[in-house]
């Protein structure tokens, strides 16, 4: 069983930045792609962003200017730098892995992300 740790969420102010972490963490762990989602107060949850185990990424058009996402497979870790916060930007950002063998999609519990005006 995979398990995701998410970590770096926390309270900032308009403009300034953060950078989440996800780590995944188990025996013999395969992992395809992975993702960042967020789910804002009475809203769905959406997707941030994607990358694949050889870098290729994908964001939310809205965001791509502000947000990074990069990976480290040796580390089964992904990052999300999120550049000059918005409140809006405020959520429960939540990490996917797309766990290969057996196939399925593990999540994380989610860090708050808090930004003030």
């Amino acid at each position: 069983q995979v398990q995701l740790v998410e970590s770096g969420g926390g309270l900032v102010q308009s403009g300034e930045s953060l950078r989440l972490s996800c780590a995944a963490s188990g025996s013999e762990i395969r992992l395809g792609i992975m993702r960042w989602f967020r789910q804002a107060p009475g809203k769905q949850r959406e997707l941030v962003a994607s990358i694949t185990q050889d870098g290729n990424v994908d964001y939310v058009e809205s965001l791509k200017s502000r947000f990074t996402i990069s990976r480290d497979n040796a580390k089964n870790t992904i990052y999300l730098q999120m550049n000059s916060l918005k409140p809006e930007d405020t959520a429960i950002y939540y990490c996917a892995a797309m766990v290969l063998w057996p196939r399925y999609t593990a999540w994380g519990q989610g860090t708050q992300v808090t930004v003030s005006s």
